[in-house]
């Protein structure tokens, strides 16, 4: 009977199936494929049955698939028999124009048609703009190119006259030692160099053209009002006395400079047997650098800590989602030089040290000397990075040098960011919080679900944030009226403030373009900004119009799920004028109308590059078709599911890998079948090459060709030769789209919130931008090799003064994994900016998502919780004195030349050493305590034991998965506050003291509080904590902020056993000391009711 059974329910198992594939045929060739993919993994065995005897063939895999897929195929019908059919019947002819052509292509219009004798407009089919529209030249770049021109071997260099000392340095003129090369431009005739001993740390080096002026302007000086521009310290006539920096020149050969370290006779810079070479479009110089050089930044780059010394660097902002090596969203042309020299123990004399990776005696004695290099220049830019020099190449503008002596890189980043860049902003406490996003949260209803699953799971969740589902139409300053209307929303948004969590929406860089014939497609934004003069035009004095995501999307048909399978379009857009319209008030007076209506609490600023999916202002004359489709496939488009997933995968996830691998062989099959695959071809690629025009700037196709990313400039960007209104050309400012909308909208906020310190997180950035918001880093993808990429790119962005640093924690394109997101939703923990995000087509991944993942995350976020007044304090200290929040190891012990390459680890201010796990299938992890030789201590945070370690010893330590190892570094005292569901409820914990003793037995610490918010806080606290070797512990307060939580503990690691302890002199009982012999580990509890008043109310010392 069981058998007959068993085969009943097989036979109606396998026709149901192949009732179900004709199903899904009907509905799209690619799901019938899809689907019949599933069936033969079934059948050959990879998804196997239930055996028969348990009679439950209806709960095997296949059963429970065909289940949901059925639904999901009636639903799909369900939506389709409820929506209009779209008469593709009726089409019109219209242009598409480009930059400089015009293409005729069928366009789609609108149709009407009969029902039941009903007259009824239909959804006409939306125009989709030709792929070539955002396809360029095809170019080589001249790094790339075997037959490029070396200006170095055909220019004449210059030579330097009439050399006059100033208060603070020289000037002197530069005049072509021969006649003009115009390699890559017109060179110009004569040049004026002036140099300044600007304070006691910095020496500026500045060569421009002689002659500016109305007539000349295409020689682009940067403004010192768009990109602060360092002068002379007031007493610059004394300071500079100290200055370790001197400048040399010389004219043999040809002009040539050398900056010299005068302590050490160390030559940091010299240009000597090279040439300068300075045109309109082309500035080239070269610096020798030493064998096996530690040079760090150039930024913005997904790439290891070390540059390495054969490498190109391009600066040049680019909408491209983190390629390895490449140039991406900013531009930050700053580097650190970093030296070791061994000591010599008889002389004391130094050798600079040349050797390899890991070939140095760890002990050895060494001191390592550092130095900090500016550019201020915000042309396209490739900086050459070769065995023995840096060549530096821009496509315009002058030679704006300054020099940071150092010594250390503390002192480097302290004196660029306080004298050059601009000290980052000051983070309200909230910002350190958890936040949560992601691109297909279809409507409040999915937002606050899901809020309370993170409530649920007992997950502290901080900040909720939208990406552009949220947009009507995707346009900025509105909210769809149906999914996201503002009474709903304003209900979702006083649930939050009620439970202490915040909001924060996406804001996108282009403005929609409405159809000026079509009154129901206006956009009151764009006619405010039209008016203000806000928006960026073509060189005929026309609006440029570009494309990107604002437009006009379907409403969703199954409002309460993810938004997979949706169809996405676009449209026309304009571009905010930041350089010489009147955008700034316009944008302050839009956010802030549409805060009226939807009270956020900080913005979150996307597409600055900025990115158009177009070249050139192809929007120009085919408004009236918009909203339309890019020439690229989209998430949600038919063919475009996602079945990646991390490295190791099919490690762990057998089954899923081979579904996932047959379904994307299907889907690829399918595309490349409705598409038709290009025809093979064995020609030669033609590439484009200009040839510079004398006295005339080719800003399209400048000769020099720099390694874009996206190829030709005008990909995926705007235009070089689009206009502001005051003249300039997006050539001469395309890098700096991204810092001036950062800039507007921090004035923005503070228009909104007068007392506030606006939270902003921003995708393109460049020297300054930190002044105004943090930084995310971009499309990465949910990889292993991300997670650790990571890391450098956090520590370069220390470098760069924008410490408010975070990535798409679990990756955001592609699909994560369990295992991954286990790993990096820990990792994370320890980074400033703490956010999951990921992309409308991959799976869910929040932190919830998998069991072990919320149990790893609570385990990290309880840590990063008692933290929080560490890390509240240490950006502060970056805010006040430019030092930095998360650390490289080398930075920390400066003097360790081993450490120079380090950055899979790094640490969280002084005190915390982080090692996560980067690889996959890995349960320990390989890592390094530093400066152990020369007695610096580690406590383990969980165990609180002391790391025993040999000198340089590389350690295994075990990891198993939900484990970050996390070390206290002796030496130092931390004030901790108690773990809590928001940020605002643990600053109402009371307090804790960590003291981790020195070799010496000695620590220290410091702690800073306000309110946590105000731009302009009405009092402050700064104390002080001192561990002595005398066994006392003491706690000194400046300021008058009043924090009424009581101490509770204070935990000693590394003591003796205790003989009395006694708070200012008065006993702790007994019963609340607690010492494990075998550990060293003292602690003292029952604190509370000694400081009843606030653990910081009064100065106190502990005794023991």
């Amino acid at each position: 009977m069981d058998m007959a059974i068993s085969s009943l329910e097989h036979l109606f198992l396998w026709t149901s199936s192949i009732f179900i594939a004709l199903q899904a045929f009907q509905l799209t060739l690619l799901l019938g494929l899809l689907y019949v993919t599933f069936l033969l993994l079934a059948m050959t065995g990879l998804l196997k049955l239930r055996p028969a005897p348990t009679a439950m063939v209806f709960s095997t895999p296949l059963a429970l698939f065909n289940s949901f897929f059925y639904f999901t195929i009636l639903l799909s019908k369900l939506s389709q028999a409820q929506s209009p059919d779209v008469d593709t019947s009726v089409r019109l002819s219209g242009s598409l124009v480009g930059a400089t052509s015009v293409t005729t292509l069928p366009i789609a219009g609108t149709a009407t048609v009969a029902a039941s004798g009903t007259a009824t407009t239909m959804f006409a089919p939306l125009f989709t703009v030709p792929g070539s529209a955002d396809s360029g030249a095809t170019l080589l770049p001249n790094i790339n190119d075997p037959n490029a021109t070396d200006a170095q071997t055909i220019c004449p260099g210059y030579v330097g006259s009439h050399a006059l000392r100033t208060p603070d340095g020289l000037t002197a003129t530069l005049t072509l030692a021969g006649p003009a090369c115009n390699v890559y431009g017109t060179d110009i005739e004569t040049l004026n160099l002036t140099v300044e001993y600007q304070s006691s740390d910095r020496l500026s080096i500045s060569i421009v053209p002689a002659y500016v002026d109305a007539s000349n302007t295409s020689q682009y000086i940067l403004s010192p009002n768009l990109i602060n521009k360092p002068t002379a310290v007031s007493d610059s006539s004394t300071t500079s006395l100290t200055n370790d920096l001197g400048f040399f020149w010389s004219n043999d050969l040809t002009f040539s400079f050398s900056v010299v370290r005068m302590s050490t006779g160390d030559v940091l810079f010299s240009t000597y047997g090279t040439k300068l070479v300075f045109e309109d479009q082309f500035v080239e110089f070269v610096s020798s650098l030493p064998e096996n050089y530690h040079l760090y930044g150039l930024g913005e780059v997904i790439h290891g800590l070390r540059l390495g010394n054969n490498f190109t660097r391009t600066l040049y902002a680019a909408d491209a989602g983190d390629p390895v090596d490449y140039n991406i969203y900013g531009s930050h042309p700053f580097y650190l030089d970093t030296r070791y020299y061994e000591i010599n123990a008889t002389t004391g004399d130094l050798t600079l040290v040349t050797s390899g990776d890991n070939e140095v005696d760890p002990l050895g004695d060494y001191v390592s000397y550092s130095h900090g290099v500016y550019n201020r220049n915000a042309h396209g830019q490739e900086i050459l990075l070769r065995p023995s020099n840096i060549t530096w190449r821009q496509l315009g503008g002058s030679i704006d040098l300054y020099f940071f002596s150092g010594p250390t890189q503390a002192d480097v980043t302290s004196a660029y960011l306080s004298g050059a860049a601009g000290l980052p902003a000051m983070q309200q406490y909230f910002a350190f919080g958890f936040h949560q996003c992601r691109w297909g949260y279809a409507n409040w209803s999915v937002v606050q679900e899901v809020v309370e699953n993170y409530a649920n799971y007992e997950i502290p969740l901080e900040n909720i944030w939208t990406d552009i589902d949220y947009m009507h139409f995707y346009r900025d300053f509105e909210n769809d009226p149906v999914r996201f209307n503002y009474s709903e929303g304003q209900q979702f948004l006083s649930m939050l403030r009620s439970n202490k969590q915040h909001y924060i929406p996406i804001v996108d860089s282009a403005i929609y373009a409405p159809d000026p014939n079509n009154a129901s497609d206006a956009y009151p934004s764009f006619d405010r900004g039209a008016a203000a003069d806000a928006f960026m035009l073509n060189p005929d004095g026309s609006l440029y119009i570009g494309e990107v995501w604002p437009g006009m999307s379907p409403p969703l048909k199954t409002p309460r799920m993810y938004r997979i399978l949706i169809s996405l379009t676009i449209g026309y857009t304009v571009f905010p004028d930041w350089i010489g319209g009147g955008a700034g008030q316009w944008w302050i007076d839009e956010l802030t109308t549409w805060h009226n209506e939807i009270s956020w609490d900080g913005i979150w600023i996307d597409m600055s590059e900025a990115s158009s999916f177009c070249i050139g202002s192809c929007g120009s004359r085919n408004l009236s078709l918009n909203p339309v489709h890019p020439g690229f496939a989209l998430p949600g488009d038919p063919g475009s599911l996602i079945f990646s997933y991390p490295e190791g995968f099919n490690n762990t996830n057998a089954t899923e890998a081979a579904f996932a691998s047959a379904a994307a062989a299907s889907q690829f099959s399918a595309n490349a079948a409705s598409v038709g695959l290009p025809p093979m071809t064995t020609a030669a690629l033609s590439y484009l090459r200009s040839s510079p025009t004398p006295g005339v700037r080719n800003v399209e196709y400048p000769p020099y060709a720099i390694n874009n990313i996206q190829g030709e400039l005008a990909v995926h960007a705007i235009a070089p030769n689009a206009t502001h209104h005051d003249g300039t050309q997006e050539y001469d400012v395309h890098n700096l789209f991204g810092h001036q909308i950062l800039n507007a909208t921090y004035s923005a906020l503070r228009s909104i919130f007068p007392t506030k310190r606006p939270f902003i997180i921003g995708r393109s950035t460049f020297p300054g931008s930190g002044m105004f918001a943090g930084h995310w880093g971009g499309d990465n993808f949910s990889l292993w090799a991300y997670m650790f990429f990571s890391i450098p790119q956090a520590l370069s962005f220390s470098l760069f003064g924008i410490p408010m640093f975070g990535v798409d924690t679990c990756g955001f394109q592609q699909n994560t994994d369990e295992e991954l997101c286990n790993r990096w939703m820990q990792l994370s923990a320890f980074f400033p900016f703490y956010r999951n995000h990921n992309d409308l087509n991959s799976i869910p991944q929040e932190a919830y998502v998998w069991a072990s993942v919320a149990t790893a995350t609570k385990s990290a976020m309880a840590i990063r919780f008692q933290l929080l007044p560490y890390i509240y304090t240490l950006f502060y200290q970056a805010h006040t004195t430019g030092s930095t929040v998360m650390r490289a190891m080398a930075w920390e012990f400066p003097n360790d030349p081993n450490l120079a390459n380090a950055d899979r680890q790094f640490f969280l201010g002084p005190a915390i050493l982080v090692t996560p796990v980067l690889e996959q299938g890995a349960s320990s992890v390989s890592g390094i305590f530093p400066g152990t030789g020369k007695g610096t201590l580690y406590w383990d945070w969980y165990t609180q034991t002391q790391v025993v370690v040999d000198i340089g010893q590389n350690v295994t330590i075990p990891a198993p998965l939900g484990h970050i190892p996390v070390y206290v570094r002796g030496g130092y005292v931390l004030p901790m506050q108690q773990p809590a569901m928001t940020t605002a409820d643990a600053r109402a914990t009371p307090w804790s003291v960590l003291v981790a003793l020195s070799a010496k037995g000695t620590a220290s610490g410091s702690l800073y509080l306000d309110d946590g918010e105000s731009l302009v806080p009405n009092a402050t606290l700064y104390v002080e904590l001192a561990a002595t070797a005398t066994n006392q512990l003491w706690a000194s307060g400046r300021g008058l902020f009043v924090d009424t939580n009581p101490l509770a503990s204070v935990t000693i690691l590394g003591t003796a056993a205790p003989r009395n302890v006694a708070l200012n002199g008065a006993p702790v009982e007994a019963s609340d000391v607690s010492y494990n012999a075998t550990s060293r580990v003292l602690v003292v509890g029952g604190l509370q009711s000694m400081t009843v008043q606030g653990a910081w109310a009064r100065d106190w010392v502990l005794a023991w």
